[in-house]
């Protein structure tokens, strides 16, 4: 069954129970949640996602509670369970779904460690895949939001989980996390784009998060080979440039964004360095998405080589 075959008082009552069993493949996670704006937000931005039964594992059991006392009415705030633990600090109730995306991305990278996993955004068309690796303020999400709008299926914007011993790369197809300018680029490129409202005043700036479309939902249980790394940057008022970047410093980039790489020891090199020699490797420097999407058909086409 899926989020959105749920009537929503059903929905509302299974989160409220810690009930609700969401699939997010490879994984289970086990929610729980009192904060009415977050089921709101739930029910829109996983609508396409199935649940478990009741009794089946759960790889990670989360929790998002109001703070309880005086504070629940003058300033509302929320706090991150996991395991029944408080986690994090709480933060404003009005970033409470902005917080359970932050709060999965921290129980994935912080207890999975049979993958390797990396800091990076994964697109595939026709069987092809492209990893995006890059840190904050690259342009990584918009390009990864503008792609998916343009029919590449999503598999991640933050966390690309590499198996080493088969060389396929699994995700999860979770919302897209937009963050300042690119909220509004990403309405007028896509205006069909199902996205949260706009909070302000996160750690991050103003941030939304943008609904997968159904097909990477559907298909969330899809691994990829990786045919291409490309590493992106925004840079404005620019034209579109894609160069070929490095092996070896496409490796050092990967094992810098990855974020266990160390723990694997000689297996992680190992993998990256597998994972690097069966990709051709980019670096592209773009301003516009009509002018990114251009080139990625291009890519997937075999135009470029």
């Amino acid at each position: 069954m899926k989020i959105s075959e749920l009537p929503r008082i059903e929905l509302a009552n299974l989160l409220h129970r810690g009930e609700l069993l969401l699939k997010l493949p490879p994984f289970v996670t086990r929610l729980k949640t009192n904060v009415p704006s977050l089921i709101r937000d739930f029910a829109v931005m996983y609508a396409d996602f199935e649940v478990s039964s009741i009794d089946a594992f759960a790889d990670f059991h989360v929790e998002i509670a109001s703070e309880p006392g005086l504070w629940r009415w003058l300033k509302p705030q929320v706090r991150f369970f996991f395991d029944g633990r408080p986690s994090f600090i709480p933060l404003p109730t009005v970033q409470a779904f902005a917080m359970l995306e932050w709060g999965l991305n921290w129980c994935v990278a912080a207890h999975s460690h049979q993958y390797l996993i990396i800091h990076a955004a994964v697109l595939e068309k026709n069987g092809k895949a492209a990893i995006l690796p890059a840190p904050p303020g690259s342009g990584k999400s918009t390009l990864c939001a503008g792609l998916v709008m343009r029919g590449w299926r999503l598999l991640s914007d933050e966390l690309a989980l590499y198996d080493m011993t088969t060389g396929e790369i699994f995700g999860m197809s979770r919302p897209i996390n937009l963050k300042n300018r690119s909220i509004g680029i990403i309405k007028q490129f896509a205006p069909d784009a199902v996205l949260t409202d706009s909070v302000p005043d996160t750690t991050k700036g103003t941030v939304a998060l943008l609904r997968p479309p159904t097909q990477s939902a559907v298909r969330v249980r899809e691994p990829v080979r990786a045919s291409w790394i490309v590493l992106p940057k925004y840079t404005p008022n620019m034209l579109p440039l894609l160069e070929p970047h490095s092996k070896a410093r496409t490796f050092m980039l990967i094992a810098e964004q990855s974020f266990n790489y160390d723990i694997h020891g000689e297996n992680g090199f190992e993998a990256v360095g597998n994972l690097v020699d069966q990709c051709a490797c980019y670096q592209y420097t773009y301003s516009q998405l009509d002018d990114a999407v251009r080139t990625f058909e291009e890519l997937c086409s075999g135009k470029i080589t």
